[in-house]
């Protein structure tokens, strides 16, 4: 993998993210598994993987339901070079941008990158929504339960708990 082609030259430290993946159009199985190939070739080593659950829509809620599930990585890329990765690898398996929070083939959001806190006008991270979205919160608890927030300072267990996000998310 190059650092260069994804806008840096330097040479990168090893970084570690969590990022989610969601599909509700087309073969949703289909498209999770090829972001995941994506991921592996253009942005680093998956080390967990959460389950893949089905998951009613967020947002605008007249469309069919997502498949959603978390992953750990490790990448080399910076913080806005993995998105430019993201965004990328959505272009290639064909995304298209319809409304906000609307439906799509493939969506990749960065969750957390290292423990870092990032607002900038294209990139917040921790994800600005992760604590109101019990589709993130239940697969990045499979992963690490532990994990805390760094804006919060509360636990992905924690924050799951205290979600009030009633929306149906099923492990399939």
């Amino acid at each position: 993998m190059s650092t260069k082609e994804y806008g840096t030259d330097k040479k990168s430290e090893t970084n570690f993210s969590y990022l989610s993946i969601g599909s509700n159009i087309e073969d949703r199985l289909q498209n999770l598994s090829k972001s995941q190939i994506e991921i592996k070739k253009n942005i680093g080593k998956i080390h967990k993987s959460s389950k893949i659950y089905e998951t009613e829509p967020w947002g605008y809620k007249e469309q069919k339901f997502f498949l959603n599930k978390v992953l750990f990585v490790e990448t080399l890329l910076d913080a806005e070079s993995l998105l430019k990765a993201c965004k990328n690898i959505e272009k290639k398996m064909g995304r298209k941008k319809y409304k906000k929070w609307g439906e799509r083939n493939i969506d990749i959001d960065i969750l957390y990158y290292n423990n870092d806190s990032i607002n900038k006008k294209n990139l917040q991270i921790p994800h600005k929504h992760l604590h109101e979205r019990k589709f993130i919160l239940k697969p990045l608890n499979d992963i690490n339960p532990n994990y805390i927030n760094p804006i919060l300072l509360k636990t992905t267990s924690k924050l799951l708990n205290e979600c009030t996000d009633n929306s149906i998310v099923n492990d399939i």
